[in-house]
């Protein structure tokens, strides 16, 4: 995977004009839904959906490149509560990666859309009435969007992202459709 993410950052970078490195900071903030599924050797899986958010910022090198990084909240919800008994469970991810970007028109604003993936560290925790626990573990990400740049310094976007984590006879992942708003400066 570090091999893949070198070239395409190459490529994407290879693609840049000497005229478009103005570059700028951004940050984005996104919220929507998130499905959550989990499945155990041996114990069958289970899915549930739980309203997600990430924070992202990064730096555009032109207007087609950037670099990101990110803190994600896919799921935060109790699994089990019996008023004595009870299980909560989260799943969050802490990634860095790449985005590249195109406007429909030569002007860079208006419409868009754009590819973005790189590496996550995903963390799934619990916690009962009998101690917590968590797990981690660093697998690659990938997400699409198509948005809107209303200036040179403001942007939506509608977001799909794939996360994935393993570990121990436990897979998870964690699929989540979000609206975004992005400044950059």
């Amino acid at each position: 995977m570090k091999k893949s993410l070198l070239v395409a950052s190459l490529l994407a970078s290879l693609s840049l004009s000497s005229t478009a490195f103005a570059g700028e900071a951004f940050v984005r903030a996104e919220a929507g839904q998130s499905k959550a599924k989990a499945s155990i050797d041996g114990f069958g899986s289970d899915h549930d959906k739980d309203t997600a958010y990430s924070l992202r910022g990064g730096y555009w090198f032109n207007s087609n490149f950037a670099v990101e990084g990110h803190y994600s909240r896919f799921y935060d919800e109790t699994l089990y509560n019996d008023g004595e008994v009870y299980l909560d469970g989260k799943l969050s991810a802490f990634g860095l990666g790449v985005v590249v970007k195109e406007h429909a028109t030569p002007t860079d604003l208006g419409f868009f859309v754009q590819l973005r993936g790189g590496i996550a560290r995903g963390k799934v925790s619990l916690d009962s009435n009998l101690g917590s626990d968590s797990a981690t573990s660093t697998k690659p990400y990938y997400g699409i969007g198509a948005g809107y740049d209303f200036s040179k310094t403001f942007g939506v976007s509608l977001n799909y992202d794939h996360n994935q984590g393993s570990g121990d006879g436990l897979k998870i992942s964690a699929n989540t459709l979000s609206l975004g708003l992005e400044a950059r400066f």
